[in-house]
C-alpha cells in the first residue's frame, strides 16, 4: 500500500455514512491521491466516499493519472462535453447527493458553484473538517523530506554567511538570487515562498520580500527562505550584519529574540497547548521591554504548505502531539530602523522535540 493510499484509507474512516471529500488540485488531492497539479481551468476532481476513490479528470490525464496513482478508477470527460455532467454521473455511482460534501478549501468558486448545481441536495462543508486531524502529524516520509529541505536551507545560509564584507553593496534582490542559486546548488527544488531579504529599515518590515536597496555596513539583514524536497518545504530565518557595527538597540534586541526563541523550543513536548510555545516567547520578550515589537505569531505548521496547522498562537490551546511541524521564530521590529527575526522547524517527538535547522543564529557573520 502506497502512502498515499495508506493516508486515504485513513480519511475514508473518518468519514460519516454519505459523506464524500471532493478535492481540486491543492496540496490535499497531492496528500490523498498523490498527483501534483495546478489549478486550471478545466475539471480536475478527486471523490473520496467512505468506500471509494475515484478521479474526475480531462480526457488529457487519464493515462497519466492511470499510470502514476494509486487510485483505480479514473473517469475523463473530453472537451466539448459539459463537466457537470460527468460530475452528476458520478456521483450517482457512488451514491453521493443527500449527505455532506466536503470541499477543498482552496477550490476556486466556479468550480464550488458547479458542484453545489450537480448536488443541490447535498450540505456542503470543508474537507479540512476531516483532513487537517491527519496532515498536522506527518509520516516517517514526510518528516525525512521536509529534514532535508532543512539541510538545504542550512547549506544555503552558510553560504549566505561566508560572504562577509563582499555583501557590503549588494542590493537585496541580488542577495535574493544568490539564496535562490545555493539552495538549487545543494539540491533544493526552488524556494518554497517568496524570499526574503531586509536590510537596515526594511528588516523592521516582517513580511518585506526584497528590493533594490543596497546593503550598507552595519546593517543588521534579516533573510528568510526555504525550499523543497520531495514537495515537502523547509522555512528559516537568521539576522546577521555582514560588516562594521549595527546599532546598540539591536545588539540587545537580537539576543532577547534568540533567549525568547530557545525558551519557546525548550517548552515544546506532547501535550502542551500551542498557545503555551507562544507564551514562552513572548514572556521573555515582554519582560526585556519590547512587547510591543513583537507584532505576530510565534510560530505555524509545515507541510505540503508553508502555513498550516498547528499555529504556535495566542488562544490555541490544541495539545502538540508527536509527528507535528512548526516553525518558532520569534521577532522584534523597530519601525523604519531594524529587526530581528531567528526561525527553526522543530518536530514534536514522544518526549520533546527535535529541531531541524542547525546554523549559527548569531548576528556576526563570523
Amino acid at each position: 500500500m502506497t502512502p498515499f493510499e495508506r493516508r486515504t484509507r485513513d480519511c475514508q474512516e473518518r468519514l460519516a455514512d454519505g459523506d464524500a471529500l471532493i478535492l481540486f488540485p491543492s496540496p490535499n488531492l497531492s496528500y490523498l491521491g498523490g498527483f501534483d497539479e495546478s489549478p486550471g481551468e478545466r475539471h480536475f476532481f478527486l471523490f473520496v466516499t467512505p468506500d471509494d476513490a475515484a478521479f474526475l479528470a480531462p480526457a488529457l490525464y487519464g493515462d497519466q493519472l492511470r499510470a502514476e496513482t494509486w487510485v483505480e478508477d479514473v473517469r475523463t470527460w473530453s472537451d466539448g462535453d459539459d463537466p457537470v455532467d460527468a460530475v452528476r454521473e458520478l456521483a450517482a455511482d457512488l451514491d453521493i447527493g443527500n449527505g455532506r460534501v466536503l470541499l477543498d478549501e482552496t477550490m476556486w468558486a466556479r468550480f464550488s458553484m458547479d458542484l453545489r448545481e450537480a448536488l443541490p441536495d447535498s450540505e456542503f462543508g470543508l474537507a479540512t473538517d476531516v483532513l487537517s486531524a491527519l496532515r498536522v502529524r506527518k509520516d516517517d516520509a514526510e518528516l525525512d523530506a521536509i529534514r532535508r529541505a532543512s539541510e538545504v536551507a542550512d547549506a544555503a545560509m552558510r553560504d549566505v554567511r561566508d560572504l562577509g564584507e563582499d555583501a557590503v553593496g549588494m542590493t537585496e534582490n541580488d542577495l535574493a538570487g544568490f539564496v535562490a542559486d545555493r539552495l538549487e546548488a545543494h539540491g533544493g527544488d526552488g524556494t518554497s515562498f517568496a524570499t526574503i531579504v531586509g536590510s537596515g529599515p526594511n528588516a523592521a518590515l516582517p513580511h518585506h520580500h526584497h528590493s533594490e536597496r543596497e546593503v550598507e555596513r552595519g546593517d543588521p539583514v534579516v533573510f528568510d527562505f526555504g525550499t523543497r524536497v520531495d514537495g515537502y518545504p523547509s522555512d528559516q530565518t537568521r539576522t546577521v550584519v555582514f560588516a562594521g557595527d549595527p546599532p546598540e538597540a539591536y545588539v540587545e534586541a537580537h539576543e532577547v529574540v534568540r533567549n525568547a526563541q530557545q525558551a519557546a523550543v525548550d517548552a515544546v513536548e506532547p501535550g502542551v497547548p500551542c498557545e503555551d510555545v507562544d507564551a514562552a516567547a513572548r514572556d521573555v520578550i515582554e519582560s526585556a521591554g519590547y512587547g510591543d515589537e513583537f507584532v505576530h505569531r510565534t510560530g505555524h505548521g509545515v507541510g505540503l504548505d508553508v502555513h498550516e496547522e498547528p499555529y504556535i498562537v495566542d488562544g490555541n490551546d490544541r495539545p502538540l502531539e508527536p509527528g507535528m511541524v512548526f516553525s518558532v521564530e520569534p521577532g522584534i521590529y523597530r519601525a523604519g530602523e531594524w529587526g530581528v527575526r531567528i526561525e527553526d522547524l522543530v518536530a514534536v517527538t514522544d518526549s520533546g522535540c527535535e529541531r531541524l535547522n542547525h546554523t549559527d543564529r548569531g548576528w556576526r557573520v563570523r
